[in-house]
């Protein structure tokens, strides 16, 4: 069971990450390479990536000799280089009280590992290399649809936030869950090791290279507040990230129960996700708004009924992704930044 804490400040600090970031959700794809319970939903995926991950990748498997990863992978960034850069700007303190850390009764410490203690650039440049080969392995085939299942799960969380409030936007993050007393406490999850607790471990040693790690504790926000971060490849129980002077962010496992899979040669994302979130119609209504438009001109170009186009205007504004303003007789209504971000408008 998961408890997190939050004071009245954190009630006005929590946020939906806007995007997907690819540093965390490709820790919870190499999390999920040793799940061997997972099997049934997950083993072609395993399968594939098994015989596909380059022998680059292993110094990620290096750093994570035991049970806990370095704290330090634990980062987000909206590209791979940006989440790299926050990695490699952590504290040479941090980072060699975190090495000592996971490798304390472990025996042998890898060169390059002693030289990343040292603060080696070389070492930063094995690392680098690594998560490179991982990443393009692992999330670029499949990155369109990861953003597409982000950005329908931020449209659910926000509309439900809009309409029903946080604590029931909360229960859609963790079906189950309840926000009672400024704890939001979670049910138990099902058990998901590690990828160093399962024997495919053996096989991918860069699936042990996950920055964050599963826990069943009680978080105190603090005043810090919290970003919830959707992670489309781990089925486990929620990923926390938990660094001082830091928000707390926490990856939850969403999407369809399956892993994003490569789109054949030439296929098209049609707002699949955004359209499953919001229905076909009102996606449609908030597409058709990236410029301005009457209540009739919007009821014209979408095919539906004034008083219709009107009733998905209203629920839209509610969840802020689109706004309504008025000119004498006349109403418009345009897409918010929000919108544009939900919605995938190119500004």
């Amino acid at each position: 069971m998961l408890h997190i804490r939050f004071t009245a400040e954190d009630m006005g600090r929590v946020r939906f990450a806007p995007r997907p970031s690819p540093v965390p959700e490709l820790h919870a794809a190499l999390l999920m390479l040793g799940a061997p319970h997972e099997g049934l939903l997950f083993g072609r995926w395993r399968g594939r990536l098994l015989r596909t991950l380059p022998g680059a990748a292993e110094p990620l498997g290096e750093l994570v000799p035991g049970a806990a990863a370095p704290r330090f992978l634990d980062v987000l960034g909206g590209t791979r280089e940006e989440g790299f850069a926050l990695i490699r700007s952590a504290r040479p303190e941090f980072v060699r009280s975190e090495l000592a850390r996971v490798y304390a009764g472990q025996g042998a410490v890898p060169s390059w590992v002693r030289a990343l203690h040292r603060g080696d650039a070389a070492a930063w440049g094995t690392l680098d290399r690594a998560q490179r080969a991982a990443h393009e392995t692992v999330l670029a085939p499949v990155w369109p649809q990861v953003q597409d299942l982000h950005r329908a799960e931020f449209t659910r969380y926000a509309l439900t936030a809009a309409e029903r409030g946080l604590a029931a936007a909360l229960a859609t993050v963790a079906p189950g869950s309840r926000l009672r007393d400024g704890v939001w406490e979670w049910p138990p999850a099902p058990s998901a090791p590690s990828a160093l607790e399962a024997p495919e471990a053996r096989d991918a040693p860069a699936a042990r290279g996950a920055g964050t790690a599963r826990t069943t504790r009680e978080v105190r926000l603090d005043g810090r507040g919290l970003v919830l971060l959707p992670t489309f490849h781990w089925r486990g129980g929620p990923l926390v990230q938990d660094l001082p002077d830091r928000p707390v962010v926490l990856a939850y496992p969403a999407g369809g129960g399956l892993p994003p899979a490569p789109e054949p040669r030439g296929a098209q994302s049609e707002d699949g996700g955004l359209a499953a979130a919001l229905g076909r119609t009102r996606a449609d209504v908030l597409r058709a708004l990236a410029e301005p438009r009457t209540t009739t001109d919007l009821a014209r170009h979408t095919g539906i009924g004034n008083a219709t186009a009107s009733a998905h205007a209203a629920a839209l504004r509610a969840a802020g992704l689109i706004t309504t303003t008025r000119t004498g007789r006349s109403v418009h209504h345009e897409q918010t930044p929000l919108g544009m971000l939900v919605a995938g408008t190119t500004p």
